[in-house]
């Protein structure tokens, strides 16, 4: 199979991140350094930074409630991170973002194929938040947040969203907004909110696709049943977390 896929698969996350760890050379095959679109045989011997490719883990998928103060990656080492709440011994990533300072529904899993259909723009998955915003919006910062912005340093318009009030607070004036989105730029509510006019005060995701954060408590988490994969990607899930319980509380 393609390098990539065996990364992807071995849980380097999703097969476009593959591609930038080959091209950045920290991929080495049976010794070499690896090249985009090589293929690669059971017996090679694949290393990322230094580190063993190991053979494919069952495939796993979580729902977590992700707090406020923990990040979605392990790229910051000084950071608490999602996983000191998920303890599990695979290669693990999360799907999208959440940043330190919003919450709710993060899925991690290490199968990238997986990740790949949840974040590529071209299956365009909705997800739901409930946010709340300073000040309570008027119809016409509504329908210019639902028609789409042109956020500073972005070449392109965000795209057409939906946005509600869902409930309106006069001391000290708030809103609660229901936003609906299908793409997924970096800190994408809160840029938006606050060009309006309308700084976010909290900001929780509840929704991804078809899949609900319910009743999952904050810092919580519990595997995805065959249903749910199969649900948010199209196609039966591929094994590895049928037999394992149902949920965990935080930690």
């Amino acid at each position: 199979m393609r390098l990539q896929q065996f990364l992807s698969r071995a849980g380097y996350g999703a097969r476009r991140k593959c591609e930038q760890l080959i091209l950045a050379n920290r991929v080495m095959v049976n010794g070499r350094p690896a090249k985009l679109g090589m293929t690669v045989q059971p017996t090679d011997e694949v290393r990322v930074d230094g580190v063993l490719v190991r053979q494919a883990e069952p495939k796993v998928y979580i729902a977590l409630h992700k707090p406020v103060g923990y990040v979605s990656d392990r790229s910051n080492p000084r950071a608490r991170s999602v996983f000191e709440l998920v303890r599990l011994p695979y290669h693990l990533f999360g799907v999208g973002r959440l940043d330190k300072d919003s919450s709710g529904l993060l899925l991690l899993t290490n199968d990238g194929d997986f990740a790949y259909r949840l974040t590529h723009p071209r299956f365009a998955h909705e997800k739901e938040y409930h946010v709340v915003v300073e000040g309570i919006p008027d119809e016409v910062a509504l329908q210019r947040w639902r028609q789409g912005v042109w956020l500073p340093g972005e070449q392109h318009r965000t795209l057409p969203c939906q946005v509600e009030v869902l409930k309106r607070q006069d001391v000290p004036p708030r809103a609660t907004l229901r936003v609906v989105m299908r793409e997924g730029r970096k800190r994408q509510i809160r840029r938006i909110a606050r060009l309006l006019g309308y700084p976010v005060v909290s900001l929780v995701r509840v929704r991804i696709g078809g899949l609900w954060l319910g009743a999952l408590q904050s810092g919580a988490w519990r595997y995805l049943r065959p249903e749910e994969v199969a649900m948010l990607t199209g196609e039966p899930p591929g094994g590895g977390s049928d037999d394992q319980p149902c949920s965990h509380d935080r930690h």
